[in-house]
């Protein structure tokens, strides 16, 4: 009885293996690696082959500087201000703004036109009742060491080209535009 268990188990495990495959992976991208299939060298009286193009590499970010205009006397201590978005292709990126000597980090990201409360930043900071949304839109968010915050809403109004407003924690309100 042993000796059909221990076949069996080892037939098992043989069989549950079988179809395991590594694959590497680029740490740069999270991407498999393609592999590289080698080129059969040219029979006399044949063309060489050509081999084919490698993969495409993935797009480089693209940077895009936002100027943040102050709109009140808590801002106008800052005046204006030199953001810079980082976009990543994928709907989201880095966003950075240095305030009042603090470097504040975050994100910014791309939103849906049904993304619960946007306008609000707008209509706060502005003070309009109706924030003109067409075009793609968008939310940033960074914060500072000193634990003050921003939180900012855009509009594309064109390809990299657009504006905003930004409410900080402290007060600090700014419009926004980049492009």
């Amino acid at each position: 009885m042993s000796r059909l268990a221990t076949t069996l188990a080892a037939s098992l495990a043989a069989w549950s293996l079988a179809a395991c495959v590594a694959v590497p992976v680029d740490p740069r991208t999270g991407l498999p690696v393609a592999w590289q299939t080698p080129v059969p060298a040219a029979q006399p009286g044949q063309a060489a082959p050509v081999a084919p193009p490698p993969p495409a590499s993935p797009p480089a970010p693209v940077v895009y500087t936002a100027r943040l205009y102050p709109v009140n006397d808590v801002a106008n201590r800052a005046g204006m201000l030199t953001g810079v978005v980082t976009d990543g292709h994928g709907g989201r990126g880095t966003f950075s703004v240095s305030y009042l000597g603090d470097t504040m980090q975050g994100e910014a990201s791309r939103v849906e036109p049904t993304y619960p409360g946007f306008g609000r930043i707008h209509r706060e900071v502005l003070g309009v009742a109706n924030v003109q949304t067409q075009g793609p839109r968008g939310i940033a968010n960074a914060v500072g060491a000193r634990g003050i915050n921003a939180q900012c809403e855009y509009v594309l109004s064109g390809p990299s080209r657009g504006t905003g407003a930004c409410l900080f924690s402290d007060g600090a309100r700014f419009q926004l535009h980049f492009g």
